[in-house]
Order: structure tokens, then sequence, then C-alpha cells
């Protein structure tokens, strides 16, 4: 059964992730700097990511995803990365197509977000 995990965790994670593909250390200034919040936000959000065993963190302040937190990333990575690339081959113009993949990565059922990937993928071999 799977977890729930709201919108703004989900985000954390997925930036968390991206920024340690950049970085040698993801740290919250980090975080906050790259998606534009409060540093004393970010501190609040990853007290709950580390409550709920998504994240841990090093005395140095280093933040790393935990296995569980690493699987929820990487599973909104994708979904954002292949929205992103969809909307975009239909024509919707870059900015707007990762804006709106944003938002559609979140509120997808597994089931719809399948059937958009299998019926994308069939005209993408066509």
């Amino acid at each position: 059964m799977r977890t729930f995990v709201n919108e703004s965790s989900e985000d954390y994670l997925e930036t968390i992730l991206i920024l340690s593909k950049k970085l040698p250390v993801v740290r919250a200034v980090d975080i906050a700097n790259e998606m534009g919040f409060k540093k004393s936000s970010v501190s609040v959000a990853m007290k709950n990511l580390r409550e709920r065993n998504h994240i841990t963190t090093t005395d140095a302040g280093f933040i790393y995803l935990t296995d569980e937190g690493l699987a929820i990333a990487e599973r909104v990575l994708e979904r954002h990365e292949f929205l992103t690339n969809w909307l975009a081959s239909m024509g919707v113009p870059q900015d707007v197509a990762a804006d709106d993949a944003c938002k559609l990565e979140h509120v997808l059922s597994h089931e719809s977000y399948d059937a958009i990937k299998k019926i994308a993928s069939k005209h993408a071999s066509s």
C-alpha cells in the first residue's frame, strides 16, 4: 500500500534528488535557493520529511534521501520529465509544459498516468 505524500513533500523530495545530481552535498539553503523559499520554511519541511523517514540529515546539515524518499522522488521526477516532454511534443511551449507538468504530476492517478504513457508511446512509435 502506498503511503500518502502531499504535493509539497513530493516537490521537496524531487528538488533534493535534482540537487543531489548537481551538487556534492545538499543543504537546506540549496533547497531554499532552488525553490525560492525562505530557509525557515525549508527547515520545517525537512523536519516533517525526516519524521516520515523520507530524508536523513547529518550534524553538518547535509540532507540525504532515504530509500523510501528516493523512490518517491524518482517517481515524481519521472512523471515530471515525461509529462513535460509529452506536452512539448504537442507544441506546448517548453516553459508552459514544465509548469503544467509540475501540476499534473501530483494529481494524476497511477491508472491515468499509465494510460497516458501507453497512448503516448503508441503515437511515438507510429
